[in-house]
């Protein structure tokens, strides 16, 4: 599953991170874009099901929760989260997640992420992460 994108250079930073972290690895997660303000992650769903034989939610949860920490690093200021908020709509029906991070509001302390959450075309999930700036500057390229 793992592309190759183009990576706008100011953000090569915040992707490097991504890709560095052991959990989205073990995953299987990758940033497939960064375009218009929306950071993307793909993540395949085999065995991740649960139970009852659907993708787990913590499985949705983490791919979401990923993206949206993209999101809210890639200006070169540490963010950290301070809440996360999930709504399952259905269960995932194909081999891979898709999330769709895009930020809603800011501030000059905080910030407010909304994250989607796709399998194919099907919305399975919506996520709000409201983050909190560090007061450290993230290296930029």
């Amino acid at each position: 599953m793992k592309e190759t994108v183009p990576v706008p250079k100011a953000y090569s930073a915040a992707v490097q991170r991504s890709d560095a972290c052991e959990f989205a690895r073990l995953l299987g997660m990758t940033v497939t874009a960064i375009e218009d303000g929306l950071v993307k992650v793909a993540m395949p769903t085999k065995g991740m099901k649960n139970a009852h034989g659907t993708i787990h939610g913590g499985a949705i949860f983490a791919i979401a929760d990923h993206a949206f920490g993209i999101a809210a690093n890639l200006e070169g200021v540490d963010e950290i989260a301070i809440s996360a908020n999930i709504r399952y709509f259905t269960v995932p029906a194909g081999e891979t997640l898709e999330a769709v991070a895009y930020m809603i509001s800011e501030t000059a302390r905080t910030s407010v992420y909304a994250v989607e959450v796709y399998s194919g075309e099907r919305l399975v999930a919506s996520f709000e992460g409201v983050g909190f700036k560090i007061g450290g500057t993230a290296k930029r390229e």
